[in-house]
Formats: C-alpha cells, sequence, structure tokens
C-alpha cells in the first residue's frame, strides 16, 4: 500500500512518513529534494537552526500550502517563552501556522509537564498549531496528560528495530489513548550493530530493493509514522518507494528477531553516546 495518511486524534490527517531535517548541512537544498520526491511532510525544530531554510524552499516550491504538513518543536532555545517561540518559528517557516508543534524534549516543559501541556493547549486553541504533540516522552510521562482537556495528537521518538521490545508498553499506550507514534532514526540497523543490516538486507533481497526499504516497511507495519532524511535524491525516493512494499509476518518477525538481538549493543553505543554529549556540554 503506497504511502498515504494517518488520522490524528481530531480527525487531522498527517502523511504517514516524513522528511526530518536534523543535522543537515544544507536544508534549503534537501527540502527542495525532497519536496520534488514527493515528500508533504516537513519535519524542524527551532533546536536544528534551519526553520528559515525550509521555509524559504518551502516558499519557493510552489507545492500549495494545503498540501503540506508542517512539524516544528519547542526546545526553550535562548530561554525563550513558547508563547513567543512559536510566533518565532512561524516568522523563520513564513508561514501563519504549523500542521504540529511538539515539545521537543520532556525536560523543555517546565515547571512540570500538566502546567506546560496547559500553554500547548492555548496555542492550539489560537490556531497558530493546528494539532499539539510530544517528543522523546516515555510512559511515564505521557500518563501525566492523562487528564488533559486536549491529549497529544503525536509522540515522535526514536525507534527502530533495536529499540522494539523496550517499546511495547509506549506503543500500546499511544495506541489506546489515539496517539499517534512518529520514530525518527528509523535506519540506525544499517550503520550499527551488524545483525540488524543482515536481517533487513535479507529481507529486502526477496523483493529486490533496499535494506533502507524493509526498515521503513518494518515500521509502517508497528503502525509508526517514519520521520527519516538524507541529503542524496536517489535515496528520498527510494523511501518514498518503500511505500509500495509490503512485508509478511514471517519478514517481520525476522527483523524483530534481529532486533532484540541486537539491542544489548546499540543500548551500549547509545549510553556511550550521551555520555560522551554530556561531558561535551
Amino acid at each position: 500500500m503506497p504511502w498515504s495518511t494517518v488520522k490524528l486524534n481530531d480527525k487531522t490527517c498527517m502523511p504517514n512518513i516524513a522528511y526530518g531535517t536534523w543535522r543537515l548541512p544544507d536544508a534549503a537544498t534537501s527540502v527542495r529534494d525532497a519536496l520534488d520526491a514527493g515528500f508533504r511532510h516537513i519535519d524542524t525544530a527551532e533546536a536544528y537552526k534551519n526553520e528559515s531554510e525550509a521555509g524559504d524552499t518551502i516558499e519557493q516550491s510552489g507545492v500549495p500550502r494545503s498540501e503540506l504538513f508542517i512539524t516544528t518543536k519547542f526546545a526553550a532555545v535562548d530561554g525563550q517563552a513558547v508563547e513567543v517561540a512559536i510566533r518565532n518559528s512561524l516568522d523563520r517557516l513564513g508561514i501563519s501556522y504549523v500542521d504540529l508543534y511538539l515539545i521537543h524534549n520532556v525536560r523543555h516543559a517546565q515547571p512540570d509537564i500538566p502546567t506546560f501541556w496547559k500553554k500547548m493547549e492555548k496555542i492550539k486553541a489560537s490556531g497558530l498549531a493546528k494539532n499539539i504533540g510530544v517528543s522523546n516522552f516515555k510512559l511515564e510521562h505521557l500518563q501525566q496528560l492523562e487528564n488533559a482537556q486536549v491529549k497529544p495528537a503525536v509522540n515522535q521518538i526514536m525507534f527502530h528495530p533495536y529499540l522494539y521490545d523496550g517499546l511495547k508498553p509506549t506503543l500500546d499506550y499511544c495506541s489506546k489513548n489515539g496517539i499517534v507514534v512518529e520514530g525518527y532514526s528509523p535506519l540506525i540497523p544499517l550503520v550499527h550493530v551488524p545483525i540488524g543490516k543482515e536481517a533487513a538486507t535479507n529481507v529486502a533481497s526477496r523483493y529486490s530493493v533496499g535494506p533502507e526499504q524493509a526498515l521503513l516497511a518494518w515500521s509502517r507495519a508497528k503502525g509508526v509514522v517514519p520521520v527519516t532524511s538524507s541529503t542524496k535524491k536517489e535515496r528520498m525516493e527510494a523511501y518514498r518507494a518503500a511505500g509500495n512494499l509490503e512485508l509478511t509476518v514471517e519478514d517481520i518477525a525476522e527483523l524483530d528477531a534481529a532486533g532484540t538481538e541486537g539491542a544489548p549493543a546499540w543500548e551500549k553505543i547509545w549510553n556511550d553516546y550521551i555520555a560522551s554529549h554530556m561531558k561535551k556540554n
């Protein structure tokens, strides 16, 4: 089934694959190529410092605003309050509203999650964001919003086979509560821990496609909207082509098993990265 849309909890339709702009050296060119390749869901954030580049490219693309789904995220950059940050993001993007506004990380929800979320609800009510959600929230963080007037539409988290077993409770909770899960870094197994790449390559070979397409199809099979990226247009086109790939139960099970086997090695890599990042900051 080709990439299509998923309904959010207010019945808004969101494209079920997104082009992410994190760490792009030239966001303007990459976003242009992504739009040319057929992406209509563009994901950025104030912390990426490329909203202006993305916005200029979107404006110049000629793609009608009504055909686009644009996400950005709040991260208290320079200590800005969220009421100021959303307007600054819109100015940089050159648009009057975003389709989805996320709290980039739980640490940005100050002084606490329920109190901060009320500010997000006001932003939605104002029309500056059509939908509101969260990013990098664990199960215990989501549970703090059970009594919110407006439930999060989306929880965007890192998602790939090595994380699947540990994320099952979060995925189940989101499914039961009408929260769509977006998954960034879905292609991690192609660059970390060989077992995942081997499994993805094996699955892909049965369909004469690339392993990245197998992993994107796996994410979709798990009900997760992948947020993926590349600076190469041919890879963007391959990501779009993955919408035509339907995995079998056996294919999915093979990737699941590789994820379980590779999880300990990935956890060490991730913990080492976090420790190194904290030392630098």
